[in-house]
């Protein structure tokens, strides 16, 4: 919040988009703010299929359970795939593992909250 002449106005960032969710795996860390959801897909952006995996198992968020169900997709253990995409209320994936990630990815941002400047 900011006063301007003795109003307070609320000033929002826009939400973070794909693009600059991709560009943002060139660094280190991820951005902050993110839902956990969206941390792990970063790192699994990443091909820290370890990391990513970490986080989501201990959450119990359907978006946690919707990437828990694409990273053991890429895993290759599809049985445990489809239980993850039940859990989710997703429908199993069959589309290019890269075109899922994408799917996920902007969904999740989609529904980021903004964060306050």
């Amino acid at each position: 919040m900011a006063a301007e002449g003795g109003r307070v106005s609320c000033v929002y960032e826009r939400a973070m988009d794909l693009s600059e969710f991709k560009r943002s795996l060139a660094k280190a860390k991820p951005p902050a703010g993110l839902s956990p959801a969206l941390v792990a897909m970063w790192w699994a952006g990443k091909d820290q299929w370890d990391k990513a995996h970490g986080i989501v198992m201990d959450e119990a968020s359907k978006d946690c359970a919707w990437v828990h169900a694409y990273l053991h997709r890429v895993e290759g253990d599809l049985s445990n795939a489809r239980y993850w995409y039940r859990q989710a209320g997703r429908p199993v994936a069959s589309e290019p593992l890269k075109a899922e990630w994408d799917t996920i990815a902007e969904m999740l941002l989609a529904a980021q909250p903004r964060s306050p400047d």
